[in-house]
């Protein structure tokens, strides 16, 4: 885009982002803004570069633009380009394409990493001025205005340009980063109701980078946060766990609890939660649980410890209804009565989390493991020291250390880096898996009989 027109574009800021969809942009020079070129991926600027020389417009969007002005380092570069999917292909031989009613296309490079590039998008995707839930069938493309006005959140709808190190802004979303505000772009109510994930995004960029939600958009969120149950549940499942990761679990989980998102995602908990309920250990005891949570993510960012596996963050969770169910402290478990405790729990499970979530019958089952054996834990704990009866089963790593989390959350005392190391890999079921597949197969000949003649199907007469 010429600098021409750009700095001929009026410079203006509204005080709402639901404004007309013909508004000029704010142009934000790169006096004005931090991001500078040697800040962004090599790889996205090859990208951004290719597509530039080729005659497309080429933008950097979403979360690698917030995270840049903020001074973060992004963990994914998307960009946005007026190319067609096909006319993108044919630049980058290394892409595929993928999505079904818009397709994106993927630029791989080594090491795993994948650019994903997108053609702008219509505001038919999501007529914000229309009926409720119209969805175009097909790919509807689009002008920058447009596709800004169909992201999410104003944070997440800033266009950066390479040519001239310009931020392009149609929704204010610079004037929030400056005053740390969550806005949904458009109608809070309407767009929720289109898309009830958009609150569990806002409450994760407020809880992650310390903002402040705008009063109407917390607003529709607390009047809407039952609308969740009529989102997929494999997308619930994916949302909740990219917040558990998140490193900022703690204040996410005060929004999620006062908006009632929380109760919405995990309604295990409506009793003990619940306003009306007298009982306050349960608040407690999950708070710091949650803070445990977050200590591991940070653990496991800085000094690349095994990161939890999903059973193992949602056992975690789980504890203070167990506890408030089960009276986990006050049970002696030995014997037939183990596998009937643990029947009960599981049989909670696939009742209410199983389908809730849509949890694989795996998780669910190392879940009712781990809240089983806790109170065994609790029962043999002699100053560290635990049988050898104990030590042998194929549960005790990961019991002894989930046990060491409860502790901490109750003690204040955190559980020593060395038990990381004792047991690593026991925390991740797919890196123990990926190790096991390391591991050099014996060769073992096939049961077939010599080379004559009789016997069936190659085996022995």
């Amino acid at each position: 885009m010429p600098l021409a027109f750009l700095m001929a574009i009026p410079r203006y800021i509204e005080s709402s982002s639901t404004g007309s969809h013909d508004r000029a942009p704010v142009i934000i020079g790169p006096e004005d803004h931090p991001i500078t070129i040697p800040q962004i991926d090599k790889d996205a600027l090859f990208v951004l570069k290719k597509l530039n020389s080729a005659g497309f417009s080429s933008y950097l969007v979403g979360g690698g633009v917030r995270d840049l002005y903020l001074g973060k380092k992004p963990k994914d570069y998307d960009i946005s380009t007026d190319a067609r999917p096909g006319q993108i292909r044919k630049l980058f031989p290394n892409s595929t394409t993928i999505g079904k009613r818009f397709r994106l296309v993927q630029v791989f490079f080594p090491k795993g990493k994948i650019i994903e590039v997108s053609t702008l998008r219509s505001l038919s995707e999501h007529d914000l001025e229309g009926q409720e839930a119209v969805l175009a069938p097909n790919n509807t493309f689009g002008t920058l205005d447009e596709d800004a006005q169909r992201r999410d959140l104003t944070i997440n709808s800033l266009f950066f340009e390479i040519e001239h190190c310009t931020i392009i802004d149609y929704v204010n979303g610079v004037d929030d980063l400056d005053h740390s505000v969550i806005r949904i772009v458009g109608n809070p109510e309407k767009r929720i109701h289109r898309d009830p994930v958009r609150m569990m995004r806002a409450i994760r960029h407020s809880a992650r980078n310390n903002f402040t939600i705008e009063e109407e958009t917390w607003k529709a969120i607390c009047k809407n946060a039952d609308k969740l149950t009529l989102c997929p549940t494999s997308r619930l499942r994916d949302e909740l766990f990219k917040d558990l990761y998140s490193g900022a679990a703690s204040e996410w989980l005060r929004l999620a609890l006062d908006s009632g998102v929380f109760l919405s995602l995990l309604s295990i908990y409506r009793k003990t939660l619940s306003p009306s309920a007298k009982d306050l250990s349960c608040r407690e005891q999950l708070d710091k649980i949650v803070a445990v949570i977050d200590r591991l993510s940070l653990l496991q960012t800085q000094h690349n410890k095994p990161k939890p596996s999903q059973s193992f963050i949602l056992a975690l969770i789980l504890i203070p209804w167990a506890d408030w169910k089960y009276n986990l402290s006050q049970q002696q478990l030995k014997g037939h009565a183990i596998f009937h405790f643990s029947r009960k729990i599981r049989e909670d499970l696939d009742r209410n989390i199983g389908p809730q979530l849509n949890l694989r019958r795996s998780i669910r089952q190392e879940i009712a493991m781990l809240l089983t054996n806790l109170p065994i834990f609790m029962q043999h704990c002699r100053n560290g020291i635990w049988p050898k009866w104990l030590q042998k089963k194929s549960y005790f790593n990961t019991s002894s250390l989930f046990f060491h989390f409860y502790k901490e959350a109750l003690d204040d005392q955190p559980t020593p880096e060395r038990f990381f190391d004792d047991i690593k890999g026991s925390l991740d079921l797919e890196n123990r898996t990926q190790f096991d597949k390391e591991k050099p197969r014996r060769k073992i000949k096939p049961a077939f009989s010599p080379r004559r003649r009789g016997g069936v199907f190659g085996f022995k007469k």
